[in-house]
């Protein structure tokens, strides 16, 4: 049986995409529908707003240097993973472009320890 090459990609293109579609719009036609004033604030969590946040309040530093280290682990993870599984087969040039690699990845957590970033309070 000769098919084509492209196939199986088209078909999970297709498939991803009707899940996708019906996940969100089978949602919206089986789902209960529940109204509150919160709901139709304009921060639509669904729970009632502190007034501190309702009011404009400022969000921490450390809310965003948090996420930013998220950020910067997981675009490393992402980037080491495949070169760690492949470590046997690169070459010098390879390993010293991902040494680069951590030397600029550690310079936003440098960055984010300095400014306290991973104390807990």
């Amino acid at each position: 049986m000769d098919y084509h090459p492209y196939l199986p990609i088209i078909f999970f293109l297709f498939f991803g995409l009707l899940f996708a579609f019906g996940s969100v719009f089978g949602g919206g036609l089986l789902g209960r529908v529940t109204y509150n004033r919160a709901k139709a604030e304009a921060y639509e969590c669904g729970i009632q707003p502190t007034p501190q946040a309702h009011e404009g309040g400022r969000v921490p530093v450390k809310y965003y240097l948090t996420a930013m280290l998220f950020i910067v682990f997981d675009v490393e993870v992402l980037f080491l993973y495949p070169f760690a599984v492949a470590f046997d087969q690169v070459g010098l040039f390879s390993v010293l472009a991902m040494l680069l690699f951590l030397v600029v990845v550690s310079v936003p957590f440098v960055y984010e320890w300095s400014r306290g970033g991973l104390e807990w309070d």
